[in-house]
């Protein structure tokens, strides 16, 4: 009964929704895929997630190749109160071009990105679904409110450190610093959670972008799940969009690893990669406790009425038979 429960709840490992909490019983990791999940990892959380990536890029228009190892570490801690999560992001690439006049080869910490996401609604948040005494379709009905995505807003500072790196040379460097914001969505549709990601990357500069990333997810078992994912990016001289498909395992309740391949829609360049990666928690600070178990539904005020109820009429019963009993002679 327990395990049924627990597979019905444990969606994927790195988008859990608590009704209560941002917290979860098991890690609530934003790996494999690019998008964000739109709730915290909790108060007093802290979080690492990191992986390792290759990407192969071929250019025949350019008469390029590309080969690109990169690495990204992920910092997330909960702070003030569960809503609320600073992050810290840091990229490093090591690169290598060839082509038929030159090769090159590059290596470095490419961008650090630091900023703040932020909860600002949860629809389960006080909401108690009523039961219909007299209809069992009625309290099995399709739920519409399924449909209504929590819904947070993330904003950040990038800092890109090499900016005379990895980048080709008829596009204008990015600045030394920007801004990042996002409207993050997430819905809960049974085992799945779907999630949508709004960017506004780079502002203000010359190479600011207009971006987007849908995540489906879903749980296979207690251990095992999978994503898909689709990313576009859009600013003024690069335009393109991505898939990807990836599954994580859940090794302890703080500790998963996951893998994830992937590839652009466009020719030129032509872009394959994938990548393995790791997230760990500690969680040994954090005070309060929730269960990761479904939420049993509330009884409503029509069946407290009616307890109410009959609980009075068993008190007048009894008092109708202690007063006939009193009037029988002794």
């Amino acid at each position: 009964m327990f395990k049924t429960k627990l597979l019905t709840y444990l969606l994927l490992v790195f988008s859990l929704n608590s009704i209560f909490a941002q917290f979860t019983d098991v890690i609530n990791s934003n790996r494999p895929g690019k998008s964000m999940a739109a709730f915290s990892v909790g108060k007093t959380i802290i979080q690492a997630e990191m992986g390792v990536n290759y990407n192969k890029e071929t250019d025949e228009n350019a008469d390029y190749d590309g080969k690109i190892w990169s690495s990204d570490l992920t910092l997330r801690y909960g702070v003030l109160f569960e809503q609320l999560e600073v992050l810290a992001n840091l990229d490093y690439l090591n690169e290598t071009r060839s082509s038929p006049f030159f090769d090159t080869k590059e290596s470095g910490l490419k961008k650090v990105t630091i900023g703040a996401k932020y909860l600002v609604y949860d629809p389960e948040r006080n909401y108690e679904k009523k039961q219909n005494l007299y209809s069992w379709k009625a309290n099995h009905q399709f739920n519409w409110r399924q449909f209504i995505p929590a819904v947070a807003l993330y904003a950040g500072v990038n800092f890109n450190l090499a900016r005379d790196k990895f980048r080709r040379f008829d596009i204008p460097k990015d600045n030394s610093f920007s801004f990042k914001g996002m409207i993050l969505t997430q819905n809960q549709f049974g085992r799945y959670t779907f999630l949508t990601n709004i960017i506004v990357d780079k502002f203000p500069s010359q190479t600011m972008s207009l971006d987007y990333v849908l995540t489906m997810t879903r749980g296979f078992n207690s251990r095992v799940s999978g994503f898909f994912e689709i990313q576009g990016l859009n600013d003024n001289y690069y335009k393109d969009n991505f898939i990807r498909v990836g599954a994580a395992y859940l090794l302890k309740q703080n500790l998963q690893i996951d893998a994830s391949i992937g590839r652009n829609f466009k020719g030129d360049p032509s872009i394959i990669f994938g990548g393995v990666g790791v997230s760990w928690r500690f969680d040994a600070n954090y005070e309060d406790i929730f269960l990761l178990i479904p939420k049993e539904d509330k009884r409503s005020k029509l069946d407290k009425k009616s307890d109410k109820l009959k609980e009075k009429k068993k008190e007048k019963s009894k008092k109708r038979l202690d007063a006939v009993e009193d009037e029988k002679p002794k």
